[in-house]
């Protein structure tokens, strides 16, 4: 053994030291390696920093810019929608949907980019249904990783043993030669995470105590509950043609009408059509409009009220209108010392005149006031609740001339900014997979090209792109790059390769394919596995020769344990890109991922050779 080697596994060894222990952060960790690996002589510096240029990165961050533009377009939503209702309030339909939806989209496009698709889903359900997201990540992770062994597309190092294949001249695998695999594999890891899910933490982060106020939060605060209906506009309504500021429901009845849905003349039968408007004095009331009224007072019973003014109701989906936070939001204003609005009622202060927002609760220090609070004088220091669009909203923090926004709840961060544009987000995804499985193009280009349609087409913009990049990733798998390198030429590789061979000679077939697996899987833990692929389909190969046997067992036992990427944060970058999301520690992927790995092994052992037989 070199000196040179005993240096980078030293080196090696103590990356893998700060990352169980968890100090520095693990992309400093990178970074240090990155500065030191050149000094060993092994490598020059451009060829550690040719990480930054390697397409698999690009790959990556044009995913994420991919999966920022289905966030922004509300598919991504839609999704978690989807999972969230079809799962209920089980978490365990949860888990298994989950785990399916990225097993089964994984396997025709790359994992790692899945992964960064869905991390936003996860992390809205997770929001919603207040439950820890690292109960969601890890499975994910193990899903995306599994997906690789379902298609021969499914990740690289699968590509990597077929080329080896043929360049050996035996014919490739075919497009679903792994799927006998990794079906019953996937089938496994959904009932093992459902095991081990319980040694993952089941607390959200303590960031959340420091987090915005939700709609439900005010709701409660402000004793908001029961006051809200939603009504429709009959044809013999008279309200029909008078303008909200002719109404006079406020003043009899204590009702306010905070918002309309209402649809253009020309679209009344497309229901999707419909849309939110903040109502004005001046907005005229038309027939069919769907009215958001909140009671105040309760001078007559809402049912009076309906039958007053000819209104139908209808069935509300969420407390206070919580169910249509795509388009109405609230927010907590403040009265400033200066404000001309201080001695004046709300009605006075025609807030709803000057910025089309309606006053619903009135909170004096921490306590809220209930009663008529459209007719309280207003103090120095009073907080307002108002509600209204969010384009109102936002209207408001530009212009602090009298009311001072103090807060803003966390449904705003989940507004869908561009959800008109879903179906061309769609088409670039779609584009992206049909290029990916045909092979015309590489799968970087693939990604840039749906990336920058995405932008074309104003699914997003150039300063979301950015944004959307999870920069702390791509610098931990750019930094540790470097070491398949200097393995490699220091004989490290070499090394273990030739103990492999030495130490299998004549045992059985089982004992054979194991022990590949297991070195595989194991160089896994310190160097890609792609690079893992590289350096050990070759060897597998060789010894299928030697033995007289038939290839494809081999390099399918080498693709399956490339795949087997579990153990460490670092043996895959769709385990790097779940460490941050799901708040984990290095040992949480050692003590969920060693003992399932085991499991992989001794299911490919005995599948392997049972469906691909080694002589014929």
């Amino acid at each position: 053994m070199n000196p040179q080697l005993l240096i980078v596994l030293g080196l090696l060894v103590a990356s893998v030291v700060m990352f169980v222990i968890n100090k520095p952060r693990m992309d400093a960790v990178a970074l240090i390696m990155l500065v030191l690996l050149p000094f060993t002589g092994v490598i020059t510096m451009g060829e550690a920093l040719a990480g930054f240029s390697d397409s698999n990165i690009v790959l990556i961050a044009a995913l994420f810019v991919i999966g920022e533009g289905l966030v922004r377009t509300g598919v991504a939503q839609r999704i978690g929608d989807w999972l969230a209702a079809k799962a209920g309030s089980s978490e365990t339909r949860l888990l298994v949907l989950l785990m399916l939806a990225v097993a089964i989209l994984g396997s025709i496009m790359s994992s790692t980019g899945v992964i960064a698709i869905f991390i936003p889903v996860a992390l809205r359900i997770a929001q919603n249904t207040g439950m820890a997201a690292s109960r969601l990540m890890m499975p994910m992770s193990v899903a995306a990783l599994i997906s690789g062994m379902m298609t021969l597309v499914g990740t690289a190092p699968n590509l990597v043993v077929n080329s080896e294949l043929t360049r050996q001249g035996a014919d490739g695998f075919e497009f679903f030669s792994f799927t006998p695999f990794g079906v019953p594999i996937l089938a496994l890891g959904i009932l093992y995470m459902l095991f081990a899910r319980r040694w993952l933490c089941s607390k959200t982060t303590a960031e959340s105590k420091f987090s915005r106020p939700s709609l439900r939060d005010w709701v409660e605060e402000y004793k908001l509950t029961n006051r809200e209906h939603r009504v429709r506009v009959t044809g013999a309504s008279s309200l029909i043609g008078q303008t909200i500021g002719d109404v006079e429901m406020r003043s009899t009845s204590g009702a306010s009408i905070v918002a309309i849905e209402r649809s253009k003349p020309t679209e009344r039968l497309i229901r999707s059509s419909r849309k939110i408007i903040s109502p004005s004095t001046s907005t005229v009331i038309l027939e069919d409009d769907i009215l958001f009224v909140d009671i105040v007072r309760l001078t007559e019973s809402p049912e009076a009220i309906r039958q007053k003014y000819g209104l139908e109701e209808l069935p509300l989906g969420g407390g206070y209108f919580t169910d249509q936070t795509q388009e109405i939001g609230m927010a907590e204003v403040m009265l400033g010392a200066n404000s001309n609005l201080v001695g004046k009622t709300a009605v006075e202060s025609r807030i709803r005149g000057r910025h089309g927002l309606s006053v619903i609760g009135l909170r004096r220090g921490n306590v809220a006031e209930e009663g008529d609070l459209l007719n309280e004088k207003l103090k120095v220091g009073d907080t307002l609740l108002v509600i209204g669009t969010w384009k109102q909203i936002r209207n408001l923090q530009s212009d602090a001339s009298h009311l001072v926004v103090l807060n803003l709840p966390a449904e705003m961060s989940q507004v869908i900014p561009a959800a008109r544009k879903a179906p061309q987000a769609v088409a670039c995804l779609l584009l992206m997979v049909g290029l990916m499985i045909s092979g015309v193009v590489p799968n970087v280009q693939a990604a840039l090209i749906a990336a920058l349609l995405m932008g074309a087409l104003r699914c997003m913009d150039f300063e979301s792109a950015y944004r959307s990049i999870h920069w702390k990733s791509l610098i931990l798998i750019v930094g540790m790059l470097p070491f398949s390198l200097a393995l490699q030429r220091t004989g490290g590789v070499d090394l273990a390769a030739d103990g492999l061979m030495g130490a299998i000679g004549g045992a059985g077939t089982h004992v054979v394919l194991g022990s590949i697996f297991l070195i595989t899987a194991m160089l896994g833990l310190f160097i890609s596995n792609t690079a893992t692929a590289v350096l050990m389909a070759p060897v597998a190969l060789a010894i299928a020769s030697d033995m007289n046997a038939s290839p494809y067992p081999f390099a399918m036992i080498v693709a399956l344990a490339a795949s087997t990427a579990f153990m460490t944060p670092i043996s895959s970058p769709v385990n790097t890109l779940v460490v941050g999301p799901g708040n984990y520690k290095f040992g949480d992927f050692v003590k969920v991922g060693v003992p399932f790995s085991l499991v992989v092994m001794v299911v490919s052992v005995i599948l392997v050779p049972l469906l691909m037989p080694l002589y014929k």
